[in-house]
């Protein structure tokens, strides 16, 4: 199932994605909050009438980094020995559609096309064979970057968690094997990064098990799993766009900030 959040006349809800064309997708919206059960209204809206929002509001983004070997080659970095995890802001979330503000301390923008984890449940130090069963679903994410204040500032906090830098979406897709599938990222149509969730050097279980080791999660909270070889500048006025197969497509554009 496809689970979106979005507004329509002043009002937030979540709804099930229904359809298969772009120009046929409704939401059916959800009574309640689709991280426990759950029932369909049977009221049904259109996509092209509503404004898709992020679709989950998480407590904490916990992203990987350098968790495809290509794209750490790339940067000229070794393979880390174990996980390397950051956080994103709550302040750095957006929706597909949304605009990614190119931020005034960095002239060197990076796209990072990523699959992300939608945790359903509280849940710590969970074990191995119980991954599955604290995981909601899936969605496209874009861990946007100053790759020049990365480099320069040594440390990843303003870099990776600046405003705008988060984008997640279009929505969640509960019903999804993620061990191997297609995500690529274009800008303005061209091809920039295409790999396999395959090629991922930490699965999603080894990613769940070391968070939990250290923190509670909680339902809406996200996993960013890395990014793989190929990314690349982002200038004002490009549109770029996230795709994950078996889930859909994260579009959003660049526009100055202020």
């Amino acid at each position: 199932m496809r689970i979106a959040r979005f507004s329509i006349d002043g009002n937030v809800a979540f709804g099930a994605v229904e359809g298969d064309s772009p120009d046929s997708l409704v939401l059916d919206i959800i009574k309640g909050i689709p991280y426990a059960d759950f029932e369909l209204s049977g009221t049904k809206v259109p996509l092209s009438k509503v404004r898709l929002l992020p679709p989950v509001l998480p407590n904490k983004v916990v992203a990987i980094g350098r968790n495809y070997a290509e794209h750490a080659k790339e940067l000229g970095n070794e393979v880390p020995e174990v996980p390397v995890a950051f956080f994103k802001p709550t302040t750095s979330v957006i929706g597909s559609g949304d605009s990614i503000e190119y931020p005034s301390f960095s002239d060197e923008l990076h796209h990072e096309a990523e699959l992300a984890v939608v945790i359903g449940r509280m849940c710590r130090e969970v074990p191995r064979e119980r991954v599955k069963d604290v995981i909601f679903g899936y969605t496209c994410a874009n861990d946007v970057t100053a790759r020049d204040a990365q480099k320069r500032e040594k440390q990843w906090a303003r870099a990776k968690g600046f405003d705008t830098s988060c984008p997640l979406g279009p929505w969640v897709e509960t019903d999804l094997d993620p061990s191997d599938l297609t995500i690529q990222a274009t800008v303005n149509g061209q091809q920039r990064q295409l790999g396999r969730t395959s090629d991922m050097i930490r699965s999603i279980e080894d990613l769940v098990v070391h968070i939990t080791e250290a923190m509670t999660l909680l339902p809406g909270d996200v996993i960013l799993t890395g990014t793989p070889a190929g990314v690349g500048p982002l200038t004002v006025g490009d549109e770029v766009a996230v795709t994950i197969e078996g889930i859909g497509t994260l579009t959003n554009k660049v526009i100055k900030r202020g």
